[in-house]
């Protein structure tokens, strides 16, 4: 890296950029099919309401992170226009299109997408309250500002990004070692495989991998998030020290971060989280002759002016909106994936600060019998465990809005109001709510009650699946809601 060109980093740039737009892809799609039932018109959490409530007072519009649904009225239609309108740029990035020209096209590009994004976020609601939506906003807005191919990326942009992969990593470490006793005793990931969110088609066989290996993999975890991303920052020596041996280092801290969320990919369906971080890690892998830019070591000319102007007020701006961040980083009470600011930029993140040690399942019944004493059929979803037969499918980086939110119901205490919501439009036989599910076992046709149990999962030990063929074992525990039916 030398002065302000980082010229070594061309490769890098081009992973971030196509990386960070097929995310959004992959977003916009997920909006797109899920949107609409979830917090739309007729949602289970409808998004006109909340922007009704937010427009009867001025003061109540800074409680909602910008959205063009505050000036234009929110329709389904526009939702998906919108989102359309969102895949369309994000194909086009994909490919490299807006790249070959001047900086500032890829830049309108990416603010297009982190707007229209950001957009959806402020009223998704509960839906869209997860940690790496937060993630892919900050990283699309860093990603406007890292150049076009004839140019080398501007330095302080990918430092940016080490920032950003550093928050990301140690937050999560620091949220660990201050949560739950499983991550000091080194007993966390031998129930986390099998009580995490959504497993996915390894999950089981990496939980039935020994103690000590489960051991292993919470002291690797400590020392890939807690120790290596202080080395992503090491190639900041080389503007003061000659020699391969920075950049070397924060290469191999780079691939070590990559190759952690890689096993967490291949372990569970944490949505598009570990996609971006990987995609994000990228930023420190430094491969000198290697990517589209080909500008002399030395000179950062090769960067028009008024681009290094912008990239360097972006620095500053950073400089002034990470202080929460870095405080919160050391803070007794540290936050977990929180914003300090409307704009969602500089961010705290984390994960999985305590683990679950028994996994409850609410699975969701319907009869047709008229008095509701038999019949009882279960609705399938997509995701989350259900059939105990049924090996679970991986999603990620798609994300499955409604399966991850069912698996925080247990966990409160309380069911919540958007529940209740999905169990009425089961009742109404809705077809968009169905699209959601993967069996409706009314084939469209109302039943007459639904109802709410809860059963404790586990993954079966070998030999039981040797001799049943069963993935899950599960133990009924209660009606935790109804039957309800409509009058």
């Amino acid at each position: 890296m030398d002065g302000f060109a980082a010229v070594d980093y061309g490769f890098a740039r081009e992973v971030l950029q196509r990386g960070i737009a097929a995310l959004y892809l992959v977003a916009f799609v997920s909006t797109l099919n899920q949107f609409r039932p979830l917090a739309g018109a007729r949602g289970l959490l409808p998004a006109p309401a909340l922007l009704d409530w937010v427009g009867e007072k001025k003061e109540r519009r800074r409680m909602l992170h910008p959205t063009l649904f505050l000036h234009l009225r929110y329709t389904d239609r526009r939702l998906a226009i919108l989102c359309i309108a969102g895949i369309v740029v994000a194909a086009t990035l994909v490919v490299g299109i807006p790249q070959l020209g001047p900086p500032w096209v890829p830049m309108l590009c990416f603010l297009a997408l982190w707007l229209g994004y950001m957009s959806v976020v402020s009223i998704g609601q509960t839906f869209y309250s997860f940690g790496w939506e937060m993630l892919l906003l900050e990283a699309g807005f860093l990603a406007a500002f890292l150049g076009s191919n004839d140019q080398p990326p501007p330095t302080v942009v990918i430092v940016l990004f080490w920032w950003l992969v550093f928050r990301l990593e140690f937050g999560a470490g620091m949220i660990k070692i201050r949560g739950g006793r499983e991550w000091r005793d080194l007993t966390a990931l031998m129930y986390h495989h099998e009580t995490q969110p959504m497993p996915g088609p390894l999950s089981r066989q990496a939980h039935l991998l020994p103690a000590w290996f489960h051991r292993g993999e919470v002291v690797g975890n400590h020392v890939a998030q807690l120790v290596v991303p202080f080395l992503l920052f090491v190639p900041l020596l080389s503007l003061a020290v000659d020699g391969p041996v920075p950049q070397i280092v924060g290469t191999v801290a780079a691939l070590i971060v990559v190759a952690t969320q890689a096993w967490l990919v291949a372990t569970g369906n944490f949505a598009w989280l570990n996609w971006a971080t990987i995609v994000i890690a990228f930023s420190a892998i430094g491969l000198p002759g290697v990517g589209s830019a080909t500008v002399d070591a030395g000179a950062w000319p090769g960067i028009p002016l008024y681009w290094f102007v912008i990239t360097a007020v972006v620095g500053a701006l950073y400089v002034v909106l990470s202080w929460p961040a870095l405080r919160n980083l050391f803070a007794r009470r540290q936050l977990m994936n929180a914003s300090f600011n409307r704009f969602q930029l500089a961010n705290a993140y984390g994960a999985f600060g305590t683990v679950t040690k028994e996994r409850i399942e609410i699975v969701v019944e319907g009869t047709a019998d008229a008095e509701g004493e038999s019949g009882w059929m279960e609705y399938e979803f997509r995701g989350k465990p259900g059939d105990v037969r049924r090996i679970p499918r991986q999603f990620a980086p798609y994300h499955l809005r409604l399966d991850w939110l069912m698996w925080f119901l247990p966990l409160g205490r309380s069911l919540d109001d958007w529940f209740t919501v999905f169990l009425l439009r089961l009742l109404e036989a809705d077809a968009a709510t169905l699209a959601l599910l993967r069996v409706d076992p009314f084939d469209g046709e109302p039943p007459r009650w639904v109802r709410a149990v809860t059963y404790r999962y586990r993954f079966a030990p070998r030999a039981e699946k040797r001799t049943g063929g069963a993935v899950w074992v599960r133990e009924r525990q209660r009606v935790v809601l109804g039957p309800i039916a409509l009058r």
